[in-house]
């Protein structure tokens, strides 16, 4: 049976069609391929291992050292949030839900039970998502931050399309392949942007990352965080990044004042090394810090077994991380699936700490 998955594997990889960004060379695009500017392109994550470990990481249905299954609560989210309140819903991993100002905003979407591009096999979900897919609001804008499989779902994105016809933002070369599927999108460079309404849109914004959905079109279309100007203060969402240059945070932080922010914890123990493609609790409040953001919400943990680390491990380090920089607990949070969180208005001297 495991012989027979590696090869279904094998073969949906090898047949995959690869999206392409045509467009001129650029200091992250080669013409062809994107890459890090930093310099490191991505230490101790999957485009570092060989196809066999790949394989052994994507096909195994069997959890090393997480539960089965966490028992999860689903919560039924209001339809609309009016103004400059804001409601956070973690759906898990990195899928959240925020609503605000009238918009429903759904990032990075997962509902599938698996991370794997084939039925019936590869890392099982062990946290339901918090909300049934029945229970979303009226969906006006979804984010994509890049195309691996724990962030992009095809499945859901078509159900998604064709109930509400979000409008789509995403990275260059991600608009070809969601097109393939025939969901229309905007994509983007970092620094480009997409106007929502007068005084809202989003920018794009750089991360350290990578690229891939089969074996032959690594690094083909663009990973990116994002930023989501509103009245009251900016969402800032790190996407998947690893630390690199750790200026990316301070980039972003130039955009005005951060509300509200989500940065990764997990997955950062990657075959026994330290990935270079994901920050852990440390760097995450160290981004925090740069971002002199008013909130924070801990994703990417405990919804997938990716990696070697126990299911509980970054929120455990988050709570020290947070503690050796005597920042209080309930500033930098992690919920679990289903929980919300009304995320309170900056302070008013909180626009003076951001950068010029």
């Amino acid at each position: 049976m495991r012989h027979t998955a590696i090869l279904a594997l094998l073969l949906v990889v090898s047949c995959a069609k690869p999206s392409f960004y045509h467009g001129p060379k650029s200091d992250h695009f080669n013409g062809r391929r994107f890459f890090n500017t930093d310099g490191e392109q991505g230490t101790g994550g999957d485009e570092n291992r060989s196809l066999p470990q790949l394989l052994e990481g994507k096909v195994i249905d069997r959890h090393r050292i997480w539960p089965a299954s966490v028992p999860v609560t689903p919560r039924v989210p209001p339809r609309q949030v009016q103004g400059e309140t804001m409601l956070v819903t973690w759906i898990g991993h990195s899928s959240v839900l925020v609503q605000t100002q009238g918009l429903n905003i759904l990032i990075d979407p997962v509902w599938a039970d698996r991370d794997s591009p084939v039925k019936g096999v590869g890392p099982l979900r062990v946290r339901a998502p918090g909300v049934r897919y029945a229970d979303l609001p009226h969906i006006d804008l979804v984010l994509i931050s890049h195309d691996h499989y724990d962030h992009m779902d095809e499945h859901l994105l078509r159900h998604l399309w064709r109930r509400d016809r979000p409008l789509i933002v995403t990275g260059l070369g991600n608009d070809t392949r969601l097109a393939s599927w025939g969901i229309p999108s905007q994509a983007r460079d970092w620094g480009g942007s997409v106007a929502i309404r007068p005084g809202i849109a989003v920018i794009l914004d750089r991360a350290h990352h990578w690229s891939a959905r089969s074996t032959d079109d690594k690094n083909m279309t663009l990973w990116t965080g994002f930023t989501i100007t509103l009245p009251g203060g900016n969402i800032y969402y790190a996407g998947d990044t690893g630390p690199g240059d750790m200026k990316w945070a301070i980039e972003a932080a130039k955009r005005g004042p951060v509300r509200f922010a989500i940065l990764p914890i997990g997955a950062i123990h990657a075959s026994g090394t330290i990935s270079g493609n994901h920050i852990g609790p440390a760097q995450a409040v160290q981004a925090f810090q740069q971002l002199h953001a008013g909130r924070a919400l801990g994703v990417h943990w405990g919804t997938f077994e990716l990696t070697d680390e126990p299911i509980d491990l970054p929120p455990n380090l988050l709570r020290q991380s947070l503690a050796a920089a005597h920042i209080p607990p309930d500033r930098f949070r992690v919920l679990e699936a289903g929980g919300q969180w009304s995320i309170p208005p900056l302070a008013p001297s909180s626009s003076s700490l951001a950068p010029r």
